[in-house]
């Protein structure tokens, strides 16, 4: 974590919600220790109402439901604990995202992660916590 300057936030993206949560996941370890050490630096967390729909939905469809509501019960704690920041997808957020899915035509990049591209420049995030590559080519550091 050389690259996680103290004060600054960081964004969590849909895979580390994932892996966190699911114990099968193949990253399930590393998102936990990951987790658990940016807590214990308190460091802030940023994520956003696309992610937590993302996420909420592939565990929902690919594990189970229960586990999906277990992640919407932790997000809810944490959120009330002032551990998590929420960003809400707004109006300008959306045609920003809606552009740059259009633009990046060669690169497999979901909606909800132009979205989230658009949030760390809007917000100055610089470093993402998740386990897609795809934050690399937009110039994030990533941790995983």
């Amino acid at each position: 974590m050389n690259f996680v300057e103290r004060g600054s936030p960081i964004f969590v993206d849909a895979g580390a919600w994932i892996a966190y949560t699911n114990p099968k996941d193949r990253h399930h370890d590393a998102a936990t220790k990951l987790y658990a050490e940016l807590k214990r630096l308190g460091i802030q967390l940023v994520t956003t109402d696309y992610v937590i729909d993302e996420t909420a939905t592939r565990l929902r469809y690919d594990v189970h439901h229960a586990m999906a509501v277990q992640f919407l019960d932790f997000i809810n704690d944490i959120l009330a604990r002032k551990e998590l920041r929420l960003e809400r997808i707004g109006t300008r957020t959306f045609d920003d995202a809606e552009q740059l899915f259009r633009q990046r035509n060669t690169t497999r990049l979901s909606f909800t992660d132009c979205t989230s591209f658009v949030i760390c420049k809007e917000k100055r995030i610089s470093t993402t916590f998740g386990f897609d590559r795809h934050f690399l080519a937009m110039e994030i550091n990533l941790l995983s």
